[in-house]
């Protein structure tokens, strides 16, 4: 029986169960369902070791719950960042990375490929063929640990002159940079690896409103980013509670909402002939289609498109969108603060002051089910509603008619 080990060689089903811990929470050993149990168990272990002291759990009817509770606020390094130290590694992988830097210490002109292989031997008894050499080789100057020197018809390869260290004492403040940068919400994980590089934490930034589960997509953000700037088609699996599924298109923007946080891949989809937004935690692969032709055309389509889209969606039904029209009732003198709010928030629509403490907003959208919430947000100041579309009115008026009995249930009104 194979024993357990916190490295991991697959990220990706490893990012899967902290999402679901994350994103669902609060599940049951008996409702990861995709794998067995012991590999439920693993992965669980994996997560409490990355998350010490971030997890809790409540006993239930249906058993332990398991989630990740933190306040982001009061952490100066995202503990997530550690599934990314986490992967593991064969025993050539590791002899060959500091027999090799070791080797390169001694040779700041460089060596080649051949020359590296017979040092292998001489000085330390291991014998590689040159492909497995060539290979490790290319793979760290790739990753910056190593710079290649074309000299005649030889590629020459040098330990970098830049190093953490070295950077940090030459540009005074950089440090300071670096600490920020590791907890932004893109790439942060760079940022933290520079700072481990150099022994260095981050002990000055704090976010209050850090979303430190994006690290988990920063892999499918940087496949996605580089498919857009290379203007290339791409196809992408993306998982839904339904099982996977694969969308063929042209990748266009990256959207985040200002509101929860989660990022939304904007992706042209040439067999419905419509644009989609995808959730990046849902994505579980990119891949890189060829070349796109039709790139600049379809981006000047979605420029015209954006206008009539209130947050990431652009319809997926005739009842979903319509021009939209909202009159609210503020008190001028009293709530400035509601009429600069109107103004602040109306995103693509319009607002008029069309009568004494009376607004009107209007709008013509896609998806009027975005903004329910919003809308919902102004209740007790809403005057008319017009254009919603009938599933949206209904599901308002609903909502309304439910919240209303929520509170006359909990405030009756007094007899006499």
């Amino acid at each position: 029986m194979g024993s357990f080990s916190e490295l991991i060689k697959n990220f990706d089903k490893t990012r899967d169960y902290v999402r679901d811990f994350f994103i669902y929470g609060f599940k049951v050993r008996s409702e990861f369902n995709r794998k067995s149990s012991r590999t439920y168990d693993d992965e669980k272990r994996r997560a409490e070791s990355w998350l010490d002291g971030f997890f809790r759990y409540v006993n239930t009817p249906r058993g332990k719950q398991a989630a990740i509770t933190l306040d982001s606020g009061r952490i100066y390094e995202n503990p997530l960042y550690k599934a990314y130290y986490s992967k593991s590694f064969t025993d050539n992988d590791i002899k060959l990375h500091f027999m090799i830097t070791d080797i390169l210490a001694d040779f700041p002109e460089g060596l080649c490929v051949r020359e590296v292989t017979e040092k292998l031997l001489d000085r330390y008894g291991e014998f590689f063929d040159e492909q497995t050499v060539r290979n490790k080789l290319k793979e760290y100057a790739a990753e910056g640990i190593y710079i290649s020197i074309r000299k005649g018809k030889k590629d020459l390869f040098a330990l970098s002159p830049d190093t953490p260290a070295g950077l940090f004492e030459k540009f005074p403040g950089l440090i300071n940079a670096v600490k920020f940068f590791s907890e932004s919400s893109e790439f942060g994980v760079v940022g933290n690896s520079i700072l481990r590089a150099a022994g260095i934490k981050n002990d000055i930034f704090l976010n209050k409103h850090s979303y430190i589960v994006h690290t988990l997509e920063d892999e499918i953000l940087l496949a996605l980013t580089e498919n857009i700037s290379r203007k290339r088609f791409i196809r992408i699996t993306n998982f839904g509670k339904s099982g996977s599924c694969e969308f063929r298109g042209i990748p266009l923007k990256i959207y985040v909402s200002c509101r929860t946080g989660r990022r939304y891949l904007i992706m042209y989809l040439p067999d419905r002939k419509r644009f989609c937004s995808f959730r990046l935690d849902y994505i579980k692969t990119v891949s890189d289609m060829g070349e796109c032709p039709e790139f600049d055309e379809t981006a000047r389509d979605l420029a015209k498109n954006e206008d009539k889209a209130f947050g990431v969606s652009f319809g997926g039904s005739r009842d979903w969108g319509g021009r939209v029209k909202i009159v609210f009732r503020a008190d001028e003198e009293r709530e400035k603060h509601i009429i600069d709010r109107l103004y602040r928030e109306k995103r693509s629509g319009r607002v008029e002051r069309t009568g004494e403490n009376l607004f009107t907003y209007t709008g013509e959208f896609f998806d009027t089910n975005e903004m329910m919430s919003w809308l919902k947000s102004f209740t007790g100041r809403i005057v008319s509603v017009s254009g919603l579309g009938d599933y949206a009115e209904k599901r308002l008026r609903s909502d309304i008619v439910r919240m209303k009995k929520m509170y006359s249930d909990c405030f009756p009104e007094k007899e006499g």
